[in-house]
């Protein structure tokens, strides 16, 4: 089972023991709402389950990506085999129509009206290299039928796997989009003051709006002018698999904030925690990528180290880009920090 399916689980496991709670207490009770406590934990995972689902969704679409990419080359290479075997075969047909009705060079007539000994060499020779030129013009042939074989094969491989990865995609989306939903139906019937008390540990500051801030921290160097991007990006929406600039998921944020300062860093959460130095949460400084939420095919969230127990990301779409005080939650599912 997948990290988002064992996730969506438990969360439907949560909920029904709350609810068959509620049902076995007396009547006086058998109402009880959940409390801030047990809403904050479910809002936790919810969040984390939509998390891992964006890391998913943005591994599909660079694979969906890439399958289409590479289906593209391989459709050429077979419009020019299919163009080339084709040569080959009227070719082929040609020396097969020379061999079943042209004149045969080692007939008993053509040797007999050779003028001497050199002619009827001169006639064994035409003889070999016609035979040695049908014999490679056929090897030739065969050899282009199989590789066309093998590109149409690759191609509709391909086309599967580009097919599979997109289907991956959508279904990370529209379960991302239900656990936020979900997420929405648990806080709505909450007071702001248990709103806030619920979301206490994913809650960040930053606002609406778009405007930005600025970056006022320690960094120095090309970590200042990839944090002061991201600080730039303050308040923008976050944005499902968006890389900018109107909104950002993630690793969208971290890969255009060190790309301001000059560092290209690969698309998705799982391939930017292996484009550096690895440090310690004790050792972190300003600029480093920040990783958490192990999953399966490795961490599932990142942000960047501002400085003074402060992290600036993207974090779900319940919330603009802000910055966010790394509390122990933060610290209990941290990963690794990278420096790029």
């Amino acid at each position: 089972m997948s990290g988002s399916r064992r996730g969506r689980v438990r969360r439907t496991a949560v909920l029904s023991s709350l609810t068959s709670a509620a049902l076995l207490l007396p009547c006086a009770v058998a109402h009880a709402e959940p409390t801030a406590e047990e809403v904050r934990e479910e809002i936790e995972r919810l969040e984390e389950e939509y998390i891992e689902l964006n890391g998913t969704y943005n591994e599909a679409e660079e694979t969906h990506e890439a399958a289409e990419e590479k289906l593209e080359e391989i459709l050429e290479e077979v419009e020019a085999a299919e163009e080339k075997v084709n040569e080959l075969g009227l070719g082929a047909r040609r020396l097969a129509s020379s061999t079943y009705t042209g004149i045969d060079l080692t007939s008993f007539h053509q040797l007999v009206d050779s003028t001497g000994p050199e002619d009827a060499l001169a006639h064994q020779a035409d003889l070999e290299y016609l035979s040695e030129q049908h014999d490679e013009h056929l090897e030739q042939y065969v050899l282009e039928l199989e590789n066309l074989e093998t590109l149409e094969a690759e191609a509709t491989e391909t086309e599967e796997e580009a097919a599979e990865a997109l289907k991956e995609a959508e279904e990370a989306t529209e379960e991302a989009e239900a656990a936020m939903e979900e997420q929405e139906d648990l806080l709505a019937d909450l007071t702001a003051e248990e709103q806030a008390a619920a979301t206490e540990n994913v809650g960040q500051t930053g606002g609406g709006g778009g405007g930005g801030t600025s970056y006022t921290g320690p960094a120095s160097g090309s970590a200042k002018t990839a944090l002061d991007f991201a600080y730039a990006q303050v308040g923008k929406p976050y944005v499902w698999g968006g890389t900018g600039p109107g909104g950002y998921d993630c690793s969208g944020l971290t890969q255009a904030a060190w790309a301001a300062a000059g560092v290209s860093l690969p698309r998705t959460t799982y391939q930017q925690v292996n484009a550096g130095q690895r440090v310690s949460w004790e050792n972190k400084q300003p600029g480093d990528l920040l990783f958490f939420y192990p999953g399966g095919s490795g961490p599932d969230h990142v942000g960047m180290y501002a400085g003074d127990n402060v992290m600036v990301h993207a974090s779900t779409s319940a919330r603009p880009i802000g910055t966010v005080t790394l509390n122990s939650y933060y610290h209990s599912n941290f990963v690794t920090a990278v420096r790029p």
